[in-house]
């Protein structure tokens, strides 16, 4: 068996071939196209008859390949660019170049057991392509909105602060009245133009909540049921986990969500440190299931307390990481039954 390490760029990519023990074998670069994928599976299959690729988790660099990949019954994982670069440092070869990059992702690879996998599962991809939209529409209103407040506190510095938020189309009216009743001037068309982008950005966001709802809703049943996961929530884990199954274990999907804590402790005094690694929307998104069930579940706080009680000289933001990771294990479980009962559904084949 051949490891082959990928480190993708938007014009080309750079694949290393390592053995088992990770010795540099071959390397290649070519460019980033539909066509140049042939000649890269017959390559790497030339140097071994199972060939397991290593591709650098860079988001939307490496899509298409890794879809080709899979659609030709090859096995993928995706290693993430901290790992990569911890690899790299570590190893003897001094500097930074794309092929050393590629031998990092191989020999990470090797190193890691409980890699994600990555398999095909166009449902969670649609999902994760209409929150990213949905982010970038909410960001945008959310500059514009900036904007528009500046003007509005030069025309009047009471007409902005007598306006708490923008987003309901009940007071963009009321603004846009307030504005056709000044003097006209440019200032005051300019924050005409800036509200009215502001009214489409917020129906073109409602309707993509509309969308992304009538996805997420029949798919995750079971995670909507649990206190603090909304459909836009629930959404960001689907798209952001791409399949449950990736996963083998409870402490895997942790890892991967960067919710497991790290040991930094030596002699008899276990110790742990909050991780700073991992998918940072998934632990943002475990983030805002644990605020609100502090405030909502009693369970919640029922486990806090017990935490804090257990461990006196523990902070509350020490019991807040943990609540994140026993969160993190029943958002695993609902994700499997919900995957369970999914393919339960499917009709059966001919």
């Amino acid at each position: 068996m051949v490891v082959c390490g990928i480190d993708p760029h938007k014009s080309t990519l750079t694949a290393v071939t390592a053995d088992e023990v990770g010795r540099k074998l071959t390397q290649r670069t070519l460019p980033t196209r539909q066509d140049s994928w042939f000649g890269l599976l017959v390559w790497a299959r030339g140097q071994a008859d199972e060939v397991l690729w290593a591709i650098e988790d860079g988001r939307g660099l490496a899509g298409s390949l890794i879809r080709y990949l899979l659609a030709a019954g090859q096995r993928v994982v995706l290693v993430p660019p901290k790992l990569m670069a911890r690899t790299r440092s570590s190893a003897r070869t001094r500097g930074k170049s794309d092929p050393i990059d590629a031998l990092a992702v191989a020999r990470a690879a090797l190193r890691e057991d409980g890699l994600p996998v990555a398999h095909l599962d166009q449902d969670a991809l649609d999902i994760r392509l209409l929150v990213d939209h949905h982010d970038t529409l909410v960001a945008r209103r959310t500059a514009t909105i900036n904007q528009l407040r500046w003007h509005l506190h030069d025309l009047d510095p009471a007409l902005e602060a007598g306006v708490p938020n923008l987003i309901s189309h009940r007071r963009q009216n009321a603004l846009a009245g307030h504005l056709h009743a000044l003097p006209a001037s440019t200032r005051r068309d300019l924050g005409l133009e800036l509200l009215a982008d502001i009214t489409a950005l917020t129906s073109r966001i409602r309707d993509l909540e509309q969308r992304i709802g009538a996805l997420v809703r029949p798919m995750a049943p079971t995670l909507l049921s649990l206190t603090g996961i909304g459909v836009l929530t629930a959404a960001k884990i689907i798209g952001e986990t791409g399949g449950i199954t990736r996963f083998r274990t409870s402490a895997v999907f942790a890892a991967h969500n960067g919710t497991a804590p790290i040991p930094i402790w030596t002699g008899n005094k276990p110790q742990f440190r909050l991780s700073r690694s991992g998918n940072r929307q998934l632990n943002a998104a475990l983030h805002r299931m644990a605020i609100t069930q502090l405030r909502r579940h009693p369970a919640a706080r029922d486990y806090l307390d017990r935490y804090l009680q257990r461990r006196p000289h523990a902070t509350r933001k020490a019991a807040l990481r943990a609540l994140k990771r026993h969160l993190s294990d029943i958002v695993y479980k609902a994700l499997t039954a919900d995957m369970t009962s999914t393919n339960n559904e499917l009709p059966a084949a001919a």
